[in-house]
Formats: structure tokens, sequence, C-alpha cells
């Protein structure tokens, strides 16, 4: 197999079914390119209780500086009914230029062109002027704890330092070299419980109705907005995920409901400062009783649900530069600076050194019949390619 080829490349990948946290082969696949280039390649796993052991690769070629890190997932979320899919999600088939599988966007793709750039240049100019590695993890669609942070823990024990890293997710919108991502929104999820008094809709007197109190402090989560935006990211928001009350008759009144937010922050916040405004608004809003006159402040509680995601924002010249100058070099579009989207393992390596985000077209990640064409696996090969060479340029 010729690692410079990133179809070939992708094709192994796709058939290895790893949905998270089934390693399936694709790290042994990746782990045999990566030798066959001269990489020093481990994989170590990770478990903790409650959640399943996950396998992850960590691979080095180079002893000195500077240091740049791939770093990206093999692990792809499950295929669902393979009746729905026009090509098995598993079979790696290609059609009208296209290649379809699981994965094939959300990120084999990425990983796939990393490698073949990493032969071709080496092929031409030999060991780098420094060192690469790849820093691959199995657990990016699942609960994400034993994965990437682990795995950095575990290298930066060993003493690895890094001086920039390219995450390849799927950053472009609707073509190749639409978009880079140089930071990520922060994410803080909750669940807002309203406690009452369960009684008979005919006697709501002797009862306390937790939803007429749900409905102002919905209210006060969603308005006013929680900002304008900033220079480099859009206006934080919030959305309701979800409203329970548990309570499948149509005349009782429930003793409780709940509902379940999600925040988008910008750098005007941090998850704790978003707390206490959040808090502030509600127990403002407890007051109102408008909906329940006379019953005085309503009773909550916010349960904090998942690990808040911090925002970050990458501002490393060099790293930035190098990428978008290969971008526009191949593609002829200078790339857009992006904050948008969800959260990505970069909320981990920017405890460690620059990271940026730059990838496939991801258009169709998670969908039936994911797929990239074949031209854009030769362009972002072409593009990482030019990275390398950027890189290990002495100034």
């Amino acid at each position: 197999m010729t690692t410079a080829d990133p179809v070939a490349n992708l094709t192994s990948l796709i058939r290895c079914p790893s949905v998270t946290p089934e390693e399936a082969g694709a790290l042994a696949a990746l782990e045999a390119m990566l030798s066959g280039l001269g990489f020093t390649v481990e994989r170590v796993t990770f478990e903790e209780d409650g959640t399943p052991p996950v396998e992850n690769l960590y691979a080095r070629l180079g002893t000195q500086g500077p240091h740049l890190m791939f770093a990206g997932h093999t692990d792809v979320v499950p295929a669902g009914d393979a009746a729905d899919w026009s090509h098995p999600p598993f079979a790696a088939e290609i059609a009208d230029g296209r290649i379809y599988g699981r994965g094939a966007a959300d990120m084999k793709g990425g990983i796939a062109c990393f490698v073949a750039a990493l032969a071709r240049y080496l092929k031409v100019n030999g060991p780098p002027r420094g060192s690469v590695s790849l820093l691959i993890t199995g657990d990016e669609e699942g609960p994400a704890v034993n994965g990437t942070i682990k795995l950095l823990d575990w290298a930066a024990q060993r003493g690895e330092t890094w001086d920039g890293c390219i995450v390849g997710e799927p950053t472009n919108p609707d073509h190749l070299g639409d978009m880079i991502k140089i930071g990520r929104r922060g994410s803080l999820s909750g669940r807002l419980t309203v406690s009452g008094t369960q009684g008979h809709v005919a006697y709501p007197d002797r009862a306390d109705n937790p939803v007429r109190a749900l409905l102002p402090l919905l209210g006060s989560l969603l308005d006013p907005p929680l900002d304008e935006g900033s220079a480099h990211f859009p206006p934080s928001h919030l959305e309701i995920a979800s409203v329970d009350v548990g309570n499948p008759a149509v005349n009782v009144i429930p003793a409780r409901a709940t509902a379940t937010f999600n925040a988008r922050f910008n750098d005007r916040w941090s998850a704790d400062s978003l707390k206490a405004e959040l808090i502030r608004r509600l127990e403002d809003a407890a007051k109102d009783d408008r909906y329940r006159p006379g019953r005085g402040a309503a009773r909550f509680s916010v349960d904090w649900v998942q690990q808040p995601s911090p925002v970050f924002l990458t501002r490393d010249e060099r790293l930035i530069d190098a990428v978008s100058a290969s971008v526009e070099a191949v593609t002829g579009r200078k790339p857009a600076l992006s904050t948008t989207g969800g959260t990505s393992d970069a909320r981990f390596i920017k405890d460690y050194c620059p990271v940026v985000e730059f990838g496939l077209v991801g258009q169709t990640m998670h969908m039936t019949d994911e797929h990239v064409a074949l031209d854009d696996l030769a362009g972002l090969t072409d593009i990482y390619e030019d990275i390398l060479k950027r890189w290990f340029t002495a100034p």
C-alpha cells in the first residue's frame, strides 16, 4: 500500500467499522502506515469507571523542534440502518467522483490526507528539520474522557512539548478552502427543576403548578440577549433543549417541571461568570408571580450537567499564517478565520500549544451516505504538504 495516495489511505480506514469506542482495526491500519514512514508509534489504552476503555495512538518522527502536531480521531458515529445508505457504510465505495462511508468526512478523510502529505513531503525533502507527531484518539465521538485529554497528559508526562497543532476536523462549509477554525465558543449545559405541589386541575388553589412558575424562568434565560458578540466571536446564545413534567394525565397538576438548556458563549464570558449570570436571572424571575399570584417566589434548582467547555482563541500568527497561506496557494481562496460551530478536541489541545482546525468539507458528516469528493482529498493533501514545507523551512 502506498501511503502517498489519500484515497487508498481513506479506503483502509473506512473499512474498519470503528464506531466509538471500538478500535476495529483503524489504529492498526494507521500504525502500519506511519511505521512505514519511519514514525515511532505507541498505542495507549485509557479507562475510567463508568466508561468503556478506549485505545489511542501517538506517533512521532524527529527529536528536535519545531514540533508540529496533527490531531484527530478514528472513531465514528453509528451508521444507523445500512439499508438507508445507497452505498454500504463501511465499504468505501467510489461513485461519481466521491468516496462513500462512515467517517469519510468526520474525520478519517483528514487523517488519510495528512498521512499522504507526510509520505510525499518525506520522499522529496527527507526527515523534517524538526518533529512531526500525530495524536489520534478513539473517543472524540464518545464521552471524550479516555481519549485526547488523557493522551495529552500522558505525552506531556513523558516530556512531549509542541509548538503548534492542526486538528483535521471538517471545517469547510461548502468548498475546500472556505474556513479555518482559530477558536471555539464555550459550551455550558444545565438542568432547571421547578418544584410545586401536585393536585387536581379542578382545584388549582390546593396545588402549586410548577409549569406556571417555569414560564418566566425560561423567559429570563432567553431575554435579554447574553451579549452582542465580540471582535472574534458571534453573540452568545442559549437554547432550551427540552421541557418535561413526566405527566401523562391531563387532569393532574404535576409536582415538578424540568427543562434542559445549553449556552454557547464567546470570550465575554467564562463558564463561572456565565453560571453566575444565569442564576442571577433565575433568582430575579423566581419572584415574578404573574402566572401564580400570591404564591411567593418559585422554588427552583439548577444542576450543571457535563463538563463545561471553555471558550478559546488562537492568536499564534506563525501557525495561522502558515495554514492560511497554504490554503490560498492551493485553492485560490482566502479562508475565513472562524470561531463558529460546536466543540472539538481542540478545547483540550489549546492548553498545551496553539491550535487551529482545518480539514475537508463537512456537509455530509454524521449523515446517511456520508462522502467526500476525490478532488477534495487531493486538494487537502496538497494543502497539508504545503503546510509542512512552510513550517519546516528555516526563517
